[in-house]
């Protein structure tokens, strides 16, 4: 084994999640409006069969190769009709875990001109709306927090030295919910949006 080119390969890469079966970008738009900053949303168009009708930031899933930037920008492109050429990155945002796939948010600003640029890809966007910054800082997400504790029936214990009733480590996932919007924010995009707003709270406290 070469060590030399075992590092070069390790530190060419960028790490994710161990036997991820998909990832995935998403770009968080920021506007700028008279009575300050907005989010701007998706919905999702009703005749998909994923997640149909639901509130989402524009993206999908990375080609091969591609890294998340150009994936989010790519699938706003496609989504929204914004050419990247308009799009300036802020920066990415923590990324997160999706069953065993991960996403890669990243923050842009729009141009002041973003609503007379704006072309729905009807086919997967059905509507868009905007919510400012503020609302959702003084408006926090109820947190509905679930654990459940796996307990496969089919596996070897006795093969790794483990007795059938083996206490396994219980899975929790929080869901927030944001309520008084013009559509149902809740989920991953909810996470998304929560994150964002503790930055946006840890630089005003700084």
């Amino acid at each position: 084994m070469d060590l030399q080119q075992l590092s070069d390969k390790l530190n060419g890469r960028r790490p994710t999640l161990q036997g991820a079966r998909g990832q995935y970008a998403v770009l968080v738009p920021l506007i700028c409006q008279e009575d300050g900053y907005h989010l701007l949303f998706e919905v999702r168009a009703s005749t998909l069969h994923h997640q149909p009708g639901e509130v989402c930031f524009p993206g999908g899933a990375m080609e091969s190769g591609e890294a998340p930037a150009d994936c989010a920008m790519r699938e706003t492109e496609e989504e929204l009709g914004l050419d990247r050429t308009c799009l300036q990155l802020l920066g990415p945002l923590d990324f997160l875990i999706r069953g065993s796939g991960v996403i890669y948010p990243l923050l842009a600003i729009l141009p002041p001109d973003w609503s007379h640029r704006l072309r729905l890809n009807t086919s997967e966007v059905a509507n868009t709306f905007t919510v400012p910054l503020s609302w959702l800082r003084n408006h926090p997400p109820e947190v509905y927090r679930y654990s459940w504790r796996p307990h496969p029936e089919d596996f070897p214990y006795e093969a790794v030295g483990a007795s059938p009733d083996y206490p396994w480590s219980p899975l929790t996932s929080e869901v927030p919910v944001y309520r008084g919007l013009p559509y149902p924010l809740w989920g991953m995009t909810a996470r998304i949006t929560h994150h964002l707003i503790d930055i946006i709270h840890e630089l005003k406290d700084g």
